[in-house]
């Protein structure tokens, strides 16, 4: 690979980290060229975007942004890695476990989540159950009805209560 392919994957990947808040880090090392083409397709049905680069490129992407802020990144920086990126943090997650059903692997070498990094296969689980914006938006919107559904079936109640002692005083 030249100096300039290089260059050229790196500002690839600088775009891809500017764009997404979330990415997961796997080692798809011990997948079949099938399992590879398996993986990509379900990341492509559930809108994740999947890139295999060096680590060596995916770190001088990730230091030329944010060196500090991606600095929990680093050390899963080995093998072969494939990086998933998305706009729904849980999606790679499930990804990853509904393919690990046939297998243990892809393996998760670690997670960058709206800020916050997740290390090593163990906290998938964890990943699995985060709330997405789109969850979190409906529980809120539910707390917020249940007290306003209340106060209008208590109106409702005195209204239909006062309708009544107009009808017998009548």
């Amino acid at each position: 690979m030249t100096k300039e392919q290089k260059n050229e994957v790196i500002e690839l990947l600088k775009e891809k980290f500017n764009q997404y808040n979330n990415f997961y880090v796997t080692n798809t090392e011990s997948l079949t060229v099938e399992q590879v083409g398996q993986l990509r397709r379900a990341c492509f049905d559930k809108e994740v975007e999947m890139k295999v680069a060096k680590n060596t490129l995916i770190k001088k992407a990730l230091e030329s942004i944010d060196a500090e802020k991606y600095s929990g990144v680093y050390d899963s920086l080995n093998n072969v890695t494939a990086l998933l990126f998305s706009e729904n943090p849980k999606n790679p997650a499930v990804i990853i476990s509904t393919f690990r059903k046939s297998g243990d692997k892809p393996e998760l070498k670690a997670a960058f989540i709206n800020g916050d990094v997740y290390s090593g296969d163990n906290q998938l689980s964890v990943l699995t159950n985060i709330k997405t914006k789109d969850e979190l938006i409906g529980e809120v919107i539910g707390l917020l009805q249940s007290p306003i559904s209340r106060v209008v079936a208590a109106l409702q109640n005195r209204e239909a209560k006062a309708e009544e002692a107009v009808a017998v005083a009548e």
